[in-house]
């Protein structure tokens, strides 16, 4: 995992290049294996794991880009976005899917019942290429543009333009593939205009890609697993059955549930996703997610709140409580609202750095708080086992507080880096290194388990003045 210098072309825009992806690419997994100190002959597979719905689109003769990839985060579709959301036409569809959904009580009329778009998906965006983009919509008219998530052109660089493809996990995680009948989207392509022979065929998630061209590696190699990162995290933490419940804090916060193979429809909040294909098993996952938690986290350091995250931790702990003093985050720009932004509220003049940072770490406590509140009212599922990774699982301070709000015991494995470990394990399911999941439980490492300690109720003023800034700060 290395990250990719994002570019801001201009406001609002975020792109990578996709030269820069690939290059880095090739040098980390070189790296990997020199720091394993193996030789790239004895690698049995490669298994991929990537950031979701950021896309480029290329001419299917050339391999040319005809644009940089867009990233999950770029606000250019925002226009586009409101437009549709006020639209007569998405009322119509609304109205058109409750009545199908009242009449049928099928489940899959509910999610385009309350469609609404936002500028995270990837259908705006796409939606926005073609109509800004004359050589990709040309391409197009003659069946010359592909389009791909990071994964698909990795796959089509490797093989050097012979293997055109996805998997099911990153398709479902474009917002543009139906994961009830398991396909791209038609209904919703018709609608934005965008032609439906763009998109690539979608494969199973551990299965034999094709091998890697000898001549990147020195020798072929084939490409055994191909997933997006949040559902190859799940499937390092072995959250195998229905219940399993897996939360990563990075960059951002995701929650993810394993739902078998029950798809629960759209709610407000949470969003259904196809966490992997294996053959005939298909496993769905229900997320909830909130942006921003390691972004905040980063800020505080750059402006010198503390020089190193470890200390967080000592800070917060140093302290009884924040004094009243509440992180509001926020640091992405509302769709709804640009004014809306991250803040502090309640300083005084005896707030210190302590107080600041335990108020940070407290919003990403309460957050968690709110995200499993939504799950347990919505899935109908028992939840199981909670296991926790990424970054800010490091921090023992938001662990301890989120077991404590929740009720609940969460576990923290040993290496913190699960999505890597994901698409390993998937690869060496394909290449018959493991034969089952079994095997792969036995090969869990749990670092540390955090016990609800202290009672709910201690937390609830603390908590309530955070709900009470949250609310004065959308509606300021």
């Amino acid at each position: 995992h290395e990250q990719v210098e994002s570019l801001y072309p201009r406001p609002g825009w975020v792109e990578l290049d996709p030269e820069v992806l690939w290059s880095q690419f090739v040098g980390v997994v070189k790296e990997a294996v020199q720091a394993a100190g193996l030789h790239m002959r004895q690698i049995a597979g490669l298994g991929i794991s990537t950031q979701r719905a950021t896309f480029i689109t290329w001419h299917k003769r050339t391999g040319k880009p005809f644009h940089n990839f867009i990233s999950w985060q770029d606000l250019r579709s925002i226009e586009l976005v409101n437009s549709w959301n006020k639209s007569l036409l998405l009322k119509v569809v609304h109205v058109i899917f409750t009545v199908l959904h009242f009449l049928t009580g099928n489940d899959r009329y509910l999610a385009p019942s309350f469609l609404t778009f936002s500028t995270q998906q990837t259908s705006m965006k796409l939606s926005w290429v073609f109509k800004n983009i004359h050589e990709a919509e040309e391409a197009a008219k003659k069946n010359n543009c592909c389009f791909g998530t990071v994964d698909t052109w990795l796959l089509y660089r490797l093989t050097k333009g012979s293997v055109y493809a996805t998997d099911y996990s990153n398709a479902s995680a474009t917002g543009v593939f139906e994961p009830f009948m398991k396909c791209w989207n038609p209904t919703l392509c018709n609608l934005l205009s965008i032609p439906m022979s763009i998109y690539p065929p979608v494969k199973d998630t551990s299965f034999n890609f094709g091998s890697a061209d000898s001549e990147i590696f020195g020798v072929p190699i084939p490409i055994m697993a191909v997933v997006a990162d949040q559902q190859s995290a799940m499937f390092g933490e072995c959250c195998f059955h229905p219940g399993d419940v897996k939360l990563t804090m990075g960059t951002g916060c995701f929650w993810n549930v394993n739902t078998g193979e029950h798809l629960f429809a759209s709610r407000r909040g949470l969003y259904p996703l196809i966490g992997w294909k294996i053959g005939e098993e298909v496993v769905y996952i229900t997320e909830g997610c909130m942006s921003d938690i390691g972004t905040a986290i980063k800020w505080a350091q750059d402006i010198n709140l503390f020089i190193n995250v470890d200390e967080t931790e000592k800070m917060a702990r140093s302290i009884v409580d924040s004094q009243g003093v509440c992180f509001v985050p926020g640091f992405q720009v509302s769709v709804n609202d640009p004014y809306l932004c991250a803040s502090f509220m309640g300083l005084k003049p005896s707030t210190t750095r302590n107080h600041l940072v335990r108020a940070i770490l407290e919003s990403v406590a309460f957050r968690n708080k709110q995200l499993y509140d939504i799950i347990v009212k919505k899935v109908r599922i028992p939840l199981q086992t909670i296991r926790a990774d990424g970054g800010v699982s490091n921090n023992s301070f938001v662990m301890q507080m989120t077991s404590d709000l929740i009720n609940k015991k969460i576990e923290k494995p040993a290496n913190a880096d699960m999505s890597s470990l994901g698409a390993a394990f998937l690869a060496g399911l394909a290449s018959g290194f493991w034969t089952d999941k079994e095997q792969l439980k036995k090969l869990r490492r749990i670092e540390a388990v955090f016990e609800p300690q202290k009672d709910l109720e201690e937390y609830k003023p603390a908590m309530d003045t955070w709900l009470q800034a949250m609310k004065r700060s959308l509606h300021g």
